[in-house]
């Protein structure tokens, strides 16, 4: 794995919200991720999240036109909880070391994992922000977006617009099926270029989730399969919005009670116990 960042790398991130990192798993590496999240994902049968009562292109409540964004990817959630090998995975502390210093922070949770699956001829995925839809408000928050297959701009890779994480908000502006819709509420950013992530499968992102970020469509006949997962830095605190946390923690939780529960968000990376890595 590589996973060894540079100060130029580390400086990249800060300055843009991005970065993408080429050949981060070797050839034996990606197989093994392959295989953990296809045999996830099969033991799944289709449900979206564990403990709730989602399918797979169901209508989730978070957009309004189910049939075009059941068509954007299929999204299956939190992985880790049901699958030991993506458990193993997501809980690497050399990615949690790499978060850790891109964002400046001590520690990293899991906030949740994602296999984001874009079939054959799927619909672009709008620009929009991640942290305004998650349970806790931190501006460090960050993702890594591992690529299963080659995302190219012709099967649908994450595009960036850099700068934009440095003055988004945490206000939820939601994902709507047009793809400027989010220069109607950062307007200043509309005519700032664009990056272009594509990747060679085994290659990664990481990005700030307040960072402005879409996908493409899909148009080849061929898939373009990608895990991520989001991470929460050590110490922030419930905001009360319920997101991905199961009932039998929100019944418990009151807003401003920190977010340190390790079997819903595992403590993954802290710099005080971890020292080194091979």
């Amino acid at each position: 794995m590589n996973h060894k960042l540079t100060k130029e790398q580390v400086s990249f991130y800060r300055e843009n919200g991005f970065l993408v990192i080429e050949d981060f798993l070797g050839v034996n590496e990606l197989e093994d991720w392959r295989n953990a999240v296809a045999n996830a994902i099969d033991e799944r049968n289709g449900i979206k999240i564990p403990g709730k009562n989602i399918q797979v292109g169901m209508d989730d409540g978070i957009n309004e036109d189910a049939g075009y964004f059941s068509k954007v990817f299929d999204q299956l959630l939190n992985l880790w909880q049901t699958n030991e090998a993506v458990k193993k995975l997501m809980s690497d502390p050399r990615i949690g070391k790499m978060a850790a210093e891109l964002s400046g922070v001590e520690g990293i949770r899991i906030w949740h994992d994602q296999a984001l699956i874009k079939r054959p001829w799927a619909n672009p995925t709008s620009w929009h922000l991640d942290t305004p839809f998650w349970s806790f408000s931190d501006r460090r928050a960050l993702s890594i977006w591992v690529a299963l297959d080659d995302a190219t701009p012709e099967n649908g890779c994450l595009y960036f617009i850099p700068g934009s994480f440095k003055e988004t908000t945490f206000e939820n502006k939601g994902i709507g099926k047009n793809m400027d819709g989010i220069f109607s509420v950062y307007p200043q950013f509309s005519k700032v270029p664009s990056f272009c992530g594509k990747m060679k499968a085994g290659s990664c992102s990481f990005h700030n989730g307040l960072t402005i970020h879409g996908a493409g469509a899909n148009m080849t006949n061929g898939y373009r399969r990608a895990m991520t997962c989001a991470y929460m830095p050590e110490g922030n605190v419930y905001n009360g919005e319920p997101n991905i946390l199961p009932e039998i923690y929100l019944k418990d939780l009151s807003v401003g009670d920190i977010l340190d529960n390790d079997v819903h968000n595992p403590l993954i990376y802290h710099r005080n116990q971890n020292t080194a890595f091979d």
